[in-house]
């Protein structure tokens, strides 16, 4: 998907919840965090000329560094995010650089997706499409999450887990089957 269409698919789902184009653009720290990282994604895949890509990538880390800053969010230039990305809440979110998430997800504050395992387990989650993560969730290690899971607040989760599923606990369980529709 095109950079412009990519955000344009991320103003539309922030519009979807709330808010009117000023309230958006400039007083939402998440929206300001997912802005940041389309630019920095696309300057990341696009540009390969030296010494443009160099230049561009400094004042990308140098722009990253300061909104990663004033919101609390993290998310890397190299992380692959799909369409519709939704940041509910800001502060506290940190997403590893060879993550992946699929389209239409959202995310709530304080989420952690990161590398965990030893040896061949070791790695960073691949997340599907339509996935809501609750606050304070932490992901982690070589996991796949399906499509139109849910993920209850203040949970860990370190094993792959399927469709449709409702995941909740310390380590996280499946407590239902009736994925994450109504949270996206």
């Amino acid at each position: 998907m095109p950079l412009f269409k990519l955000i344009q698919s991320d103003y539309g789902k922030y519009k979807k919840y709330g808010g009117h184009f000023i309230s958006i653009v400039l007083l939402n720290q998440g929206f300001w965090a997912v802005f940041q990282y389309r630019i920095a994604h696309w300057v990341h895949q696009k540009i390969k000329i030296q010494p443009f890509r160099f230049l561009f990538l400094v004042l990308i880390l140098f722009w990253r560094k300061i909104i990663e800053i004033t919101t609390g969010i993290s998310i890397p230039a190299s992380v692959i995010i799909g369409h519709s990305f939704y940041i509910g809440h800001f502060g506290g979110i940190v997403i590893n650089s060879n993550a992946k998430l699929g389209d239409n997800c959202n995310i709530s504050q304080g989420v952690t997706i990161g590398v965990s395992g030893i040896e061949n387990g070791r790695g960073v989650p691949v997340i599907g499409n339509d996935v809501y993560i609750g606050a304070n969730a932490v992901l982690a290690g070589k996991i796949t999450i399906g499509n139109n899971v849910l993920i209850g607040a203040c949970s860990m989760v370190n094993n792959s887990i399927t469709d449709n599923a409702v995941v909740l606990g310390v380590p996280a369980i499946v407590i239902s089957n009736h994925g994450s529709k109504g949270y996206i």
